[in-house]
């Protein structure tokens, strides 16, 4: 397992001309690598104590909470962190919110309680947008984490703090939920990786609900490596979760091999890598050079076409909404003063929804089914931007922009294909870039084999923040 650890940009091959894909910059220094941010706030992930002041698991320490010492796996003794809507016995889950300020499940959510059992030791609990939704929003309890890479700048949403402990090296891995992009929109803006696995895959039993039909539960790293590990804790079958799929989970590790070789990979340029006002151009070149990587390597990489995509963000927006205001609800109408302005507000644009919007969104969703399982016929993989900017500053920032215009990550979100982040280089500022691996449902065995492949090569994983 891979621990972040602040590392001079000199000891890295970087500064001796070359970045870690081989290409040189002039001067003998990588203008995109990041530079140290002093006199900034050190990032508070953690909102709740972590386990070393609560005793979680008696004989927990350094056995994991394996009293008899046996060797349980690669997870052994390895601290690991939640996002706040994981449900922890005995310790406060908030959700990022008012509403819930006091809750103290009785019990593990199933993930928690399996990372547990395979001998991690629980941290604590990490920001996140209240709800899984509104953020960064400051009329809430908790302050909103902030980006390593540069303080002043945010870490994306909703597992805000999951992506800011990975990657300024204050916890070994992190749970993230994702939606429409929870836990690829951090990884790729804090420069780690994170795993949306495919619907079903992970229980969400004891994770609070934003939208029933689309939220996943993923690791959130900073290797791919141990993101394997994360994910071999916590897949499989939950008979509590009646999405949970019986699919057997397959042994994760086996696919940590650097060989894509006549792997198919198909780039949807239409949406994804147009001249879009909305998207950053830095962010298209560096997906474009990571590409051609997977090229050298022996991909074959095609274009294809997924028209589906125009109509997908909305399907996306218009289910969550409406679903996260049926299940939050009974609180909107009694206690309304205690969401915060912005996931109040999101909640009710839910209860304006018709039956009719709900059911239009869903004929979509069943349209980009269909048309994703039929690409996905021709390819092995799409690859794509996993975001369609860098990290923006606290200053001047809208939360609401993030739901306008397109979205990178929602569309594997209707779909429930597997979908994982890589860094993949920095832009001139030197904020992290993200490239984004989706596969064929349950397929995160080869979703995971060509994202290592390419980080064993390009090496971005090996660059830590300046904090």
């Amino acid at each position: 397992v891979h621990f972040r650890h602040p590392t001079p940009l000199s000891e890295h091959p970087s500064s001796r001309g070359a970045n870690p894909e081989g290409r040189t910059f002039p001067g003998g220094t990588d203008p995109g690598l990041p530079g140290p941010h002093r006199g900034h706030r050190r990032p508070p992930p953690f909102v709740h104590p972590p386990a070393g002041r609560r005793s979680v698991g008696a004989g927990a320490n350094r056995r994991g909470g394996n009293p008899a010492g046996a060797y349980k796996g690669p997870m052994h003794g390895i601290p690991f962190a939640l996002k706040d809507l994981y449900d922890t016995a005995g310790i406060r889950t908030t959700s990022g919110s008012q509403v819930d300020i006091e809750r103290v499940p009785t019990e593990d959510a199933t993930t928690t309680a399996r990372l547990k059992a395979a001998g991690g030791i629980l941290l604590g609990k990490l920001a996140m947008h209240e709800f899984a939704l509104g953020g960064p929003d400051w009329t809430t309890p908790f302050e909103p984490a902030r980006n390593p890479w540069n303080l002043n700048h945010i870490t994306g949403g909703s597992s805000s703090g999951s992506g800011s402990s990975v990657a300024s090296g204050q916890s070994m891995g992190a749970l993230g939920s994702c939606t429409g992009g929870s836990i690829r929109g951090p990884a790729s803006l804090c420069g780690i990786v994170g795993l949306k696995p495919t619907y079903g895959r992970v229980s969400r039993f004891g994770v609070v609900t934003l939208s029933w039909s689309q939220d996943h539960a993923g690791p959130m790293t900073r290797t791919v490596e141990d993101t394997a590990f994360m994910l071999q804790a916590i897949a499989g079958h939950d008979p509590r979760d009646p999405t949970s799929s019986h699919a057997p989970v397959p042994d994760y590790s086996r696919s940590l091999r650097e060989d894509i070789r006549g792997v198919r990979i198909g780039l949807p340029r239409h949406y994804f890598f147009d001249d879009d006002p909305g998207v950053n151009r830095e962010v298209v070149a560096r997906v474009e050079q990571a590409v051609s990587v997977l090229e050298e390597l022996g991909a074959h990489v095609e274009e294809v076409t997924l028209p589906s995509l125009d109509y997908v963000r909305a399907a996306n927006s218009v289910i969550m909404v409406s679903e996260a205001f049926a299940y939050h609800e009974p609180n909107l109408k009694t206690r309304p003063q205690e969401f915060g302005e912005i996931v109040r507000g999101r909640f009710r644009i839910g209860g304006l929804m018709s039956a009719s919007d709900y059911l239009q969104a869903q004929r979509v969703r069943t349209w980009a089914r269909r048309d994703f399982a039929q690409v996905m016929k021709t390819v092995d993989f799409l690859v794509t931007p996993t975001m369609t900017q860098p990290a923006a500053a606290f200053e001047g920032f809208d939360p609401m922009s993030t739901t306008r215009g397109k979205s990178f990550t929602a569309p594997f979100n209707v779909t429930g294909l597997p979908a994982i982040s890589v860094p993949c280089g920095f832009t001139e500022s030197g904020l992290p870039i993200g490239m984004q691996i989706a596969g064929k449902p349950f397929d995160e065995p080869g979703v995971i084999q060509a994202a290592y492949t390419y980080q064993q090569y390009a090496g971005w994983h090996q660059l830590n923040p300046a904090i």
